[in-house]
């Protein structure tokens, strides 16, 4: 199971927002890093087929991106995920699991297990735009887990969420990645610091630091010693 970047760019106009990454992640968590304007989001677009690049490839065991075998494997929360403020809870993700090619009794019980476990059970009858910020943020978080992803891309996947709620998904996160390759974008340092077992960070386009880290050691400290920029504190 492994995520193979190699020489992978995008250019927009007469700016490089990824510039010549090349990676190799297998299964575990891996944090990624940086300030704003690092090309963090449009890396992670890349990964995901949204964006196509300037030059490079990504390819998921051997798939290529813009493959089907390579789209089943992958789930995707973005930083602004998309819902239908009409649709009940219930019904959103019945529609994304439909999008996401799972039958009628299949995608009835994974809504019914991801609605559960992201404590939205309760709700699921409600509309999506009677959801406060957290809530809609499980949401998407439900939605990435539907097909039950190799590929895991989160892009600030707990943004929004109250204190006890991130412990709470970024414990569910870990898990995940035992099973799967996960890249989780955030700019909650003790978030990388408490789950990943390797920490990228990305700055003007590029992987300026790409390594395993001991959760013993203090990365807020690490970061903002040698990169100078101030992350959220957790």
């Amino acid at each position: 199971m492994e995520l193979v970047i190699d020489q992978l760019s995008r250019q927009f106009q007469n700016k490089i927002a990824v510039d010549r990454v090349s990676l190799r992640l297998a299964q575990g968590v891996a944090g990624l890093l940086g300030p704003n304007g690092a090309g963090k989001t449009t890396l992670m677009r890349l990964i995901c087929g949204i964006l196509k690049p300037t030059a490079g490839s990504v390819s998921f065991d051997g798939q290529d991106v813009s493959g089907e075998a390579y789209r089943a494997a992958l789930g995707y929360l973005p930083q602004d995920f998309g819902y239908y403020p009409d649709f009940t809870g219930r019904d959103f993700l019945l529609y994304m699991a439909a999008l996401k090619g799972l039958d009628k009794a299949q995608a009835r019980r994974k809504s019914g297990e991801l609605l559960e476990l992201t404590g939205l059970a309760d709700v699921a009858k409600k509309k999506v735009k009677t959801y406060s910020g957290g809530m809609r943020q499980r949401l998407g978080i439900a939605q990435a887990l539907l097909n039950d992803p190799k590929l895991l891309v989160l892009d600030e996947p707990t943004a929004g969420l109250d204190p006890r709620e991130r412990v709470r998904f970024r414990d569910l996160i870990a898990t995940l990645g035992r099973d799967s390759v996960v890249l989780l974008s955030t700019h909650i340092v003790s978030d990388v610091e408490h789950i990943a077992g390797r920490v990228l960070i990305m700055r003007d386009g590029q992987i300026v630091h790409d390594g395993a880290w001991d959760k013993h050691e203090d990365l807020e400290a690490f970061y903002l010693a040698r990169f100078g920029e101030e992350e959220e504190h957790a």
